[in-house]
């Protein structure tokens, strides 16, 4: 029997949010018992004060992440030349076929110790990008500057929706079209589409009655998710409809600046703040909507977990929002800013419920973990049968 590919999955941090699940799933999958014919392993940097870790559910998975603190978030001229040496040698010591980096700073330092080490496959991928909302005018030329000299050296750069791939190629010239492959994200939602709509225990836990209307917003409390819209619609509907109450699931550096908001508007009677929750099922479970009032974003797992859960989704139309939601097909989409189109949308999926039973299998079918590691492994193959003196 030949030997197993050995893959080698590098993210920046193992914190609260869709790289983290996504790259603990395919380790976790493109291993045995999953399977004999690949072996893959974990490395990833500390989590920041302030930020969610998903140690736990890395663990829970059979996934022990060998842990770089230098991965970090930032980008440091010092640090990052002694994280590209260790993941140099920790590179050279494991031997990996393929080197799959996720996020962008680790997609910077895995891809140049990868190149260093002579890794036949070098593959990438963008779970949003951080050019719009993120960083500074000068900061943000940078990591375009940086993405595009490191995508010389990338075998193909995976993208989770067409339009992300079109706008990294055509906007941001990142690399040629061709260069990109689009894969959608996988999740375990089996759990999801199972569960029950409205058991009232996320309900029960936060003292919400029954009866009352209530939107939910799941996520790090930063910039680019810009809670300030979320606030500034839940404020208009609170006045047509003062019963409707709203829980902010999550935590982050923005929470003070946001519950001081939420005190101006008036609102501390109606808006909950849960923190981080290990379990979000029973939010989406007693949601009548999840809203996603982003500036920017990639594919966020949120939104494919709720729509599993049946729970209806309202987003603004940025990024790869369009595309995971079909333009308007699997949920409702608003422009970026305009806080009344946010109400309206909050309002009428209060008022006029749509029938989410029919969506969750398509779904599961769609999002699973199973088809995600299913298409990973004909990517690996199909790329490592190109390249000249691989054997399998």
């Amino acid at each position: 029997m030949s030997e197993p590919i050995r893959i080698l999955n590098i993210v920046a941090r193992l914190n609260v949010g869709g790289p983290a699940i996504h790259v603990t799933l395919i380790t976790q999958h493109l291993n045995p018992p999953f399977t004999d014919q690949f072996e893959s392993r974990l490395v990833a940097g500390k989590v920041g004060e302030g930020e969610g870790d998903m140690a736990y559910y890395v663990l829970e998975r059979g996934v022990t992440p060998i842990i770089l603190p230098e991965l970090g978030r930032e980008l440091h001229p010092v640090r990052d030349l002694a994280t590209i040496w260790k993941l140099y040698r920790l590179i050279r010591q494991y031997k990996p076929h393929i080197v799959h980096t996720h996020t962008a700073k680790a997609g910077f330092v895995g891809r140049i110790a990868a190149k260093l080490a002579g890794v036949p496959v070098i593959i990438h991928t963008f779970h949003g990008h951080v050019f719009h909302g993120y960083f500074s005018p000068a900061k943000t030329r940078l990591f375009i500057l940086l993405e595009r000299f490191t995508a010389r050296f990338t075998t193909t750069i995976i993208t989770l929706t067409a339009s992300q791939a079109d706008e990294l190629a055509n906007v941001y010239h990142i690399a040629p079209r061709s260069k990109f492959t689009v894969m959608s994200g996988g999740l375990e939602l089996d759990r999801y589409a199972a569960a029950p709509r409205k058991t009232g225990a996320f309900r029960r836990e936060w003292s919400i009655p029954d009866d009352a209307p209530l939107i939910a917003i799941v996520g790090r409390l930063v910039p680019v998710k810009n809670h300030a819209l979320f606030l500034g619609a839940a404020a208009l509907v609170h006045a047509a409809l003062p019963e409707a109450q709203f829980a902010v699931v999550g935590d982050g550096e923005l929470r003070g600046e946001i519950e001081s908001q939420v005190d101006q508007l008036g609102l501390r009677g109606v808006i909950i703040f849960t923190g981080w929750q290990k379990d979000v099922l029973p939010v989406y479970s007693d949601s009548d909507a999840l809203v996603i009032s982003s500036l920017n974003e990639g594919t966020p797992f949120s939104v494919i977990e709720a729509l599993a859960a049946g729970c209806p989704v309202i987003a603004t139309s940025v990024g790869g929002l369009p595309d995971l939601l079909e333009n308007g097909a699997l949920g409702a989409l608003v422009p970026s800013q305009d806080a009344p189109a946010l109400a309206n949308a909050m309002i009428h999926v209060i008022q006029q419920p749509p029938d989410t039973a029919a969506l969750r299998e398509d779904v599961v079918k769609r999002f699973g973990v199973e088809r995600l590691a299913s298409e990973l492994e004909g990517i690996y193959r199909k790329k490592l049968d190109t390249e000249k003196g691989y054997h399998s």
